[in-house]
């Protein structure tokens, strides 16, 4: 399983706006996708719900897995999505 440790920078976080681009940029992807703070339980990055559970706030890290064929490309993807300002 691959992953990428990401820090968010944007003012909002992880919440709204970024968190909808993340989640469709995750859902058009054929593979399972997860996020989850460091340490805590991954939830499914396909579901906005989930992702806006997790409360990111700006300066907190995520951590984004996929596995499955082209994940490296998918990841940052999703990593450039998650620490755009």
């Amino acid at each position: 399983m691959a992953e990428r440790k990401v820090t968010i920078v944007a003012e909002v976080g992880l919440h709204a706006r970024p968190a909808a681009t993340f989640v469709q940029a995750a859902t058009k992807a054929p593979i399972d996708v997860t996020v989850a703070k460091p340490g805590g339980t991954p939830v499914n990055a396909k579901s906005i719900l989930q992702v806006m559970a997790l409360d990111v706030r700006k300066g907190e890290m995520i951590v984004i897995a996929a596995e499955g064929e082209n994940t490296e490309e998918l990841l940052d993807q999703l990593a450039a999505i998650a620490s755009a300002p």
